[in-house]
């Protein structure tokens, strides 16, 4: 049991029936009353966003959630196949489970799966990958007074700002939890 005092993010638990991840938290203590905590939270399985409160000393039942790394293998155009490197299983995940990770993946790149009981929710990618960047502006001689970005396309069809001094052809690393640039490979 895990109680409403003690939720962080990324906290996974049980809530009439439905799994839960924290995605934002605050805990309030007005002058005047009692303090309660102010959440934000996304259904697991149908990707769907609340917010509510809860009394600190609510508890819920935490909800355990597996993680694997598989290898992203293709796409047909409607599914996308990862496969667990163990068991050589395939596994289709549709679109909405991909959404967030698919624009940093390449094919034969690992990733993390998640799991509850049994059924696939979410995959999350590397922290870092490298790219080559396939399509961006040349950038304008002295438009360096401030820190200038534009807007480049990388082989997996993501859009990620860069410097100025990065080509079409470069290969970036790029940090997949913000979707920014680190630098040049």
């Amino acid at each position: 049991m895990i109680s409403a005092g003690d939720i962080r993010k990324g906290t996974t638990f049980e809530l009439d029936g439905q799994v839960f991840t924290v995605v934002d938290f605050l805990h309030v203590k007005p002058g005047k009353g009692a303090a309660f905590v102010r959440v934000k939270l996304k259904n697991v399985m149908s990707g769907g966003v609340t917010e509510t409160t809860f009394n600190p000393t609510a508890k819920f039942q935490e909800a355990v959630i597996e993680r694997k790394e598989m290898q992203y293998l293709y796409s047909d155009g409607q599914l996308y196949y990862f496969m667990d490197q163990e068991t050589f299983e395939q596994i289709p995940l549709n679109f909405e489970q991909v959404e967030d990770a698919i624009k940093f993946l390449k094919e034969n790149m690992f990733a993390i799966i998640k799991f509850y009981k049994g059924e696939a929710f979410s995959v999350e990618p590397p922290n870092f990958v490298e790219l080559q960047i396939t399509h961006t502006e040349p950038g304008a001689k002295g438009n360096t007074a401030t820190n200038v970005l534009k807007p480049a396309t990388v082989e997996t069809g993501a859009v990620v700002p860069v410097p100025l001094f990065v080509n079409e052809g470069d290969m970036i690393r790029i940090d997949t939890r913000t979707g920014e640039y680190m630098e040049r490979v």
